[in-house]
């Protein structure tokens, strides 16, 4: 196999990886994009794993993208999110089905809490199966050490209760009756489908018009469902979509993306989050049609 179709063998995988390590389908990109010209130029006879070298730079270079991420995200501008990712029409065969629960918005925003380091050992070990052996290589870090971060991250991500997937029927209730209390204002069913302490999240990057800070409760929750946005989305079109592996929303007006809005639920059910993204620069995925072969399809390698 020659040096650019062990690369694309593997490019799946590496795009997987670095989008839920970043957050930002862009930048993992640019991760992948980097990995390769580093391969281009590498001797690669010197190379055993051209799978575990691969993953090595990708790694180290979403690392270091971290760093300079984390300082960025001080000053952003209201609530930051991960930037979502169209999961329209994957098929995924039956072995794949579980990693779903990592591409999903709720788990992307409490990876972001971890330090980057922990956040690496977990998704690498507990999502790509890298031997702790292999995870201290790549951290440059002891097997001890790194057992220790997996640990206090799926510890940290346990108490979060994000890793489950909600069968799409309970998804579809949810999503009729906040699309009726928005263009209704009637919130008497949708308010029996909230958890208690259900938050509202908005991304606007102080690009587009956003509420500032997360909401919290069912009476903020409802108040905004039922009059802000009521008031912000009248005229615009619901299309209903495939949004982080969830069902969700891409509110449109005209061939224009003004919204993306996904859901997360518990294991009861009832809906615990709800993330709206406004922010123009994070709605690329779902700016023009996708092909065969194109993002799409890597989210659950």
């Amino acid at each position: 196999m020659n040096a650019i179709d062990t690369f694309e063998d593997m490019r799946s995988r590496l795009t997987g990886l670095a989008y839920r390590l970043l957050g930002s389908y862009a930048d993992a990109e640019d991760a992948v994009q980097e990995t390769y010209l580093k391969w281009n130029a590498v001797d690669r006879s010197e190379i055993e794993t051209p799978a575990a070298w691969l993953t090595t730079v990708c790694t180290r270079l979403c690392l270091d993208t971290l760093k300079s991420a984390r300082r960025s995200r001080t000053d952003y501008v209201g609530t930051w999110l991960p930037e979502p990712v169209s999961t329209e029409d994957q098929v995924l065969p039956d072995e794949r089905l579980a990693l779903a629960d990592s591409l999903s918005m709720a788990f992307l925003v409490v990876l972001e809490r971890l330090a980057p380091k922990e956040r690496a050992a977990y998704l690498l070990h507990e999502i790509f199966d890298m031997s702790y052996a292999d995870l201290a290589g790549l951290l440059d870090i002891s097997e001890t050490a790194c057992r220790k971060l997996v640990s206090r991250a799926r510890r940290n991500i346990g108490k979060a209760h994000v890793r489950h997937v909600t069968p799409s029927d309970v998804q579809e209730r949810f999503l009729n009756a906040f699309k009726n209390a928005v263009e209704t204002g009637s919130a008497d069913t949708l308010a029996a489908l909230l958890s208690e302490d259900v938050q509202l999240h908005a991304d606007g990057g102080g690009v587009v018009p956003a509420i500032g800070r997360v909401l919290i409760g069912p009476d903020e929750v409802l108040g905004f469902a039922t009059q802000g946005l009521r008031e912000f989305w009248r005229g615009f079109a619901w299309q209903p979509a495939d949004i982080n592996g969830t069902r969700g929303y891409l509110m449109t007006d005209g061939d224009r993306v003004i919204a993306a809005v996904s859901f997360a639920f518990d294991r009861q059910g009832r809906t615990t989050d709800i993330f709206i993204m406004r922010n123009p620069d994070k709605l690329g995925t779902f700016a023009k049609p996708v092909e065969t072969g194109s993002h799409r399809a890597p989210w659950l390698m």
